[in-house]
C-alpha cells in the first residue's frame, strides 16, 4: 500500500533570490580580491576566498532548487530531491577545504607581518556586510525548511560576521598598528568557516546515507502508529529522507483480521498520523492480518492490498 504526497514549500521567488544573489556575489568577490591585494590583506583575501565559496553555495542552490523542483519520471521515480543535498554536501565541502589554506597562509604572515591599508578594508568590509545581510533576509524565510537554501543562508551569515570582524580589526590597527591583527582575523574567519560548515555535512551526509531524519526517532513513530485503533503492532520499520523536506517511510502492520473496508480506514489513519504528526508523506504500509500464519518474511498467506495514491 503506498501513499505518496508532493509538498514543494518554495515560491517562486526563491530562485529569482539565488539568481541576483549570486551575480551580486560573484560582482563582489571581484572587487574585494583586487582590493584585498591592493590593501596587502590577508583577511580580505580570505574573505574573498569564502565570498567565492558562497557564489558556488548560491549557484549550487540554484541548481539543486531547479533539479528537486523537477517531477518524478520513470527513471527517477522518486524526483530529484536528493539533487539540492547533494549540491549542499559538496558546498559545505569546499568551505573545509578553504579554511585549511586560510590557515597556512596565516601562519606564514604571523611569521611576516606586512603593512595593511586599514582604510581599503573598512570600505570593501563594510559593502560586504550590506551585500550579505540583504542576501540573509531574501532567503531567511527558505531556509528555515530546505537544508540547501540554508546552506545558502549559513554561508552569507559567516561572511556577514566575517565583515563586521574585518572592520574591528581595521580600526584595532589603525589605533595599535598591530599589523598580527590582519592573520588573526583571517584564523578567526577560517574557525567561523568550520563552525557554519560542520552541520551541514553532517545532516547532508546522513540524508544521502538514508539515515533516520533528524528530530524524528524511531520508537516514537512506532508507538504512535501503534496506539492507532485495530492496529496490532509494527516491525520492519525504515524511515529515511528523500530530500531536505520530504521523507519516506515503509514498513509491516499487524492488525485486526478485518474486512478490506475498514482496513482502508486503518490505513487513512496511519497516513493522516504520520504526514500530520512527524511530515512522512512518502509511506509504504504492508497489513499483516491476524489471522495469517507468520512466518520470518512476513505473512505467509495472501493479503488484500489497498492502494491510495495522492498527488
Amino acid at each position: 500500500m503506498h501513499s505518496h504526497g508532493h509538498h514543494h514549500g518554495h515560491s517562486q521567488g526563491t530562485g529569482s533570490v539565488l539568481r541576483w544573489s549570486l551575480a551580486a556575489t560573484t560582482l563582489f568577490v571581484l572587487i574585494e580580491t583586487v582590493a584585498g591585494l591592493q590593501a596587502h590583506s590577508l583577511a580580505l583575501l580570505s574573505d574573498a576566498g569564502h565570498n567565492f565559496t558562497d557564489a558556488l553555495a548560491l549557484g549550487l542552490a540554484w541548481v539543486g532548487f531547479y533539479l528537486q523542483s523537477k517531477p518524478a519520471d520513470e527513471t527517477k521515480t522518486y524526483g530529484y530531491h536528493r539533487a539540492s543535498v547533494l549540491s549542499a554536501f559538496v558546498n559545505a565541502l569546499t568551505l573545509l577545504a578553504l579554511s585549511v589554506w586560510i590557515f597556512y597562509e596565516a601562519v606564514l604572515r604571523l611569521r611576516q607581518p606586512e603593512a595593511v591599508h586599514e582604510n581599503i578594508m573598512m570600505a570593501v568590509a563594510g559593502l560586504g556586510l550590506l551585500l550579505n545581510g540583504g542576501i540573509m533576509l531574501a532567503l531567511r524565510a527558505a531556509s528555515r525548511t530546505d537544508i540547501n537554501i540554508r546552506s545558502a543562508f549559513i554561508h552569507m551569515l559567516g561572511d556577514a560576521v566575517g565583515s563586521i570582524a574585518i572592520i574591528a580589526g581595521a580600526v584595532a590597527i589603525r589605533y595599535t598598528g598591530w599589523m598580527q591583527v590582519d592573520p588573526l582575523l583571517s584564523m578567526a574567519i577560517a574557525v567561523l568557516i568550520v563552525w557554519t560548515a560542520w552541520d551541514i555535512v553532517r545532516e547532508s551526509l546522513n540524508i544521502l546515507l538514508e539515515g533516520l531524519p533528524r528530530g524524528i526517532k524511531l520508537n516514537a513513530v512506532a508507538e504512535a502508529m501503534g496506539a492507532g485503533e485495530g492496529v496490532l503492532g509494527v516491525h520492519d520499520l525504515h524511515i529515511w529522507s528523500l530530500g531536505s523536506q520530504a521523507h519516506a517511510l515503509s514498513c509491516h502492520v499487524k492488525i485486526e483480521d478485518v474486512p478490506p473496508s475498514a482496513s482502508d480506514a486503518i490505513l487513512q489513519r496511519i497516513k493522516v498520523l504520520l504526514d500530520t504528526r512527524f511530515g512522512i508523506s512518502h509511506t509504504t504500509v504492508q497489513f499483516e492480518h491476524e489471522s495469517c500464519a507468520i512466518s520470518e518474511t512476513g505473512c505467509a498467506i495472501p493479503v488484500h492490498e489497498h492502494h491510495h495514491h495522492e498527488h
